[in-house]
């Protein structure tokens, strides 16, 4: 099974409550005017996208249907894929990794709970059999059961791990990490980093630590910064990213278990709210369920 089949799969919960109400609103309305806008502006939030986003996609959408005189159903479903689709584009922003330095960094920061050490798993596995050479730091010092999982991962991706005991100064963890990386002539070093919550100051501050010895050690290297969101928490995963981009410069996200929920919408109130592109999306727990993500096919998995 190819990995749109896998995306598809995965969404159709989404999917299933998504078109389900659209059908709905084609049946009962006769032709598309605004007390049909109003019915689809209303799903369009309801399906987590969000108030704002959804008001700007139907404001779009119907400018479009008066200027192409659009009336039939199937037409009026393939604009709106396309209004979605260019709100998860950015044109201004590349969905690649840029990792052209060698050595080059990936800061993965998220709350516990969201697939954030799974993620680091696959990541690091889709660079390994591009021909990168992997450390992983476990800085997530404050559960042990961390580290551990985090070292099932990268065995399995075939990555080297720099780990220390539970409780350690998660930036010491870094700095170690950093120079095995330069001795061992790797091409990429992951970091992994405590379930930081938006209310626990303290773990923020070790948040900026750490940035600043990467930083410091690695000016001159290219990074990234992946905020893991669970897609399953719909407008809670918005709320998240907020409170991360106030204290780092997140680069790109990674949406997880969109196999388990019908909130997936929340993926375009996301983009539209932040301008910050998707950069892989996971569907399953196979350490190859992870994929670059793609606009078009995450907007033709759900409508």
């Amino acid at each position: 099974m190819g990995f749109f089949d896998k995306l598809k799969q995965g969404m159709d919960n989404t999917k299933k409550s998504f078109d389900e109400k659209i059908n709905n609103v084609f049946k009962s309305f006769r032709k598309v005017d605004e007390d049909f806008l109003d019915e689809l502006e209303e799903i369009l939030i309801m399906s987590d996208i969000g108030m704002d986003t959804s008001v700007g996609i139907i404001n779009h959408l119907r400018t479009r249907i008066k200027k192409e005189k659009l009336q039939d159903e199937e037409d009026v479903k393939q604009a709106l894929r396309e209004e979605m689709k260019k709100i998860l584009e950015l044109d201004d922003k590349d969905i690649n990794l840029h990792l052209n330095t060698k050595p080059s960094v990936i800061l993965v920061i998220g709350v516990n709970g969201v697939g954030k050490t799974t993620s680091i798993g696959k990541i690091a596995n889709r660079l390994a059999k591009d021909g990168k050479k992997i450390v992983v730091a476990a800085a997530d010092t404050f559960r042990a059961a961390a580290i551990e999982q985090l070292e099932i991962w990268a065995d399995r991706a075939g990555a080297d791990i720099v780990k220390r005991e539970e409780g350690v100064d998660p930036a010491s963890v870094v700095y170690d990490a950093i120079r095995i990386t330069r001795q061992k002539n790797a091409d990429v070093l992951i970091v992994d980093t405590a379930g930081r919550l938006h209310n626990k100051k303290y773990l923020m501050d070790e948040l900026n630590k750490i940035q600043k010895v990467i930083n410091k050690e690695m000016q001159q290297a290219d990074k990234e910064v992946l905020l893991v969101i669970d897609g399953t928490t719909g407008q809670n995963a918005i709320s998240q990213v907020k409170a991360f981009k106030e204290e780092a410069d997140i680069t790109g996200l990674v949406i997880t278990k969109l196999d388990g929920t019908a909130k997936g919408g929340v993926a375009i109130g996301i983009v539209a709210e932040n301008k910050i592109p998707i950069k892989f999306i996971g569907v399953g727990e196979q350490i190859d369920d992870m994929e670059i993500f793609s606009s078009e096919d995450f907007v033709k998995a759900i409508i």
